[in-house]
């Protein structure tokens, strides 16, 4: 197995353990073989990075590393809950992404107790189905989306989250056309009120941009940006991932700036949706323009296969491949290799920010 350090700007979460090459920190490889950074380095490691000026600072942003509930579990019962929480916490996470396309089922109160004991914080997500379109032409469906999203509010309130993010703006699904203006205000109006739920429990609203075969809406951070100023609420905001930020945009610094700081939630995800670094993704690009401006939202690791997430989300997904089988290897290494980028990138925005304070 060949290094491949020249395609990041931490070699040493890419490269095999008999590598040659001189790393910053060491390697290990995970039980499906892939390298990962390792936690420790030793005092003398540690001594090297600080002469080197590559060892964490309090001034370097910190954000939240998160990683969403489907990486474990396909639903959310109380046995599934316990299982999502108590992993993601041991594979060393800050948030939990909690999936709410059935937000009925969702025991608030047991997984509030959860994310307590384990000490880590959730998010809440969604994708609408088409019988929940709130920028349907249909009065009806429109209702009945509106409803399933305040359910899914509330819910994230009762949990203790502070973020309801994902395609909660229209359905996720394949349109046969583009977004005609009148389904364009339907969103707007339907999303005005529901701002001013999501504000009142102290929730930020965040809009994923999405590729073309999942919405008609929003497929670019410039557009998701049209969207949140005719909704006109400080509590909406933008919620970019790699994965779609890979397919429609023409560079991801170019989607990070013209977000500004209403970019407030990330979803850090593979091209194929499986092991991070293993796809066609240059996530030094992605994270290097996210560190230049301070960014200190989640970084929630998203992936599916089809051995763990449901049918329904399957076939909306188009996940037909078992791409992973082994959550938990997936999982820690997921967060090795963001900590690993993000420290990387942390330490090169370093002259950038000094300037700018």
């Amino acid at each position: 197995m060949q290094c491949m350090g020249s395609l990041a700007p931490l070699g040493s979460a890419l490269c095999p353990s008999t590598c040659n090459v001189k790393h910053a920190v060491p390697t290990t490889l995970s039980a499906r073989g892939v390298a990962v950074q390792g936690r420790a380095i030793g005092r003398r490691g540690a001594a090297a990075q600080a002469a080197a000026g590559t060892a964490p600072r309090a001034a370097d942003p910190v954000p939240k590393f998160g990683v969403h509930g489907l990486v474990w579990e396909g639903g959310w019962s109380r046995e599934e809950a316990t299982r999502v929480i108590s992993g993601t916490a041991a594979a060393g996470y800050d948030l939990v992404e909690v999936p709410m396309v059935d937000p009925d089922s969702i025991d608030a109160a047991h997984t509030r107790d959860l994310l307590q004991q384990h000490g880590i914080t959730a998010s809440g997500s969604t994708g609408l189905q088409p019988d929940q379109d709130i920028s349907s032409e249909s009065e009806e469906i429109r209702r009945e989306g509106l409803r399933v999203l305040k359910i899914a509010l509330q819910k994230c309130s009762e949990i203790g989250a502070t973020q309801f993010v994902g395609v909660n703006y229209g359905a996720m699904t394949k349109y046969a056309q583009p977004a005609s203006k009148e389904q364009w205000q339907h969103c707007v109006t339907s999303l005005k009120e529901l701002a001013v739920v999501a504000a009142d429990l102290g929730l930020e609203y965040g809009l994923e941009v999405v590729n073309r075969y999942e919405t008609n809406l929003i497929n670019t951070a410039s557009r998701a940006m049209d969207l949140v100023g005719d909704v006109g609420a400080p509590n909406v905001v933008v919620h970019l991932d790699s994965y779609h930020v890979n397919i429609e945009e023409r560079s991801m610094e170019a989607a990070v700036a013209v977000c500004g700081d209403k970019l407030r939630y990330i979803h850090v995800g593979e091209s194929h949706r499986g092991y991070l670094g293993t796809g066609s993704i240059d996530f030094a690009k992605f994270f290097a323009p996210l560190a230049r401006a301070g960014y200190r939202g989640p970084l929630t690791f998203e992936s599916f296969s089809s051995a763990v997430v449901s049918p329904l989300m399957s076939n909306g997904l188009c996940v037909w491949r078992d791409l992973w089988d082994d959550s938990e290897d997936l999982a820690r290494h997921a967060r090795q290799y963001m900590g690993a980028q993000w420290h990387a990138a942390a330490v090169a925005a370093r002259p950038e920010r000094a300037v700018r304070s």
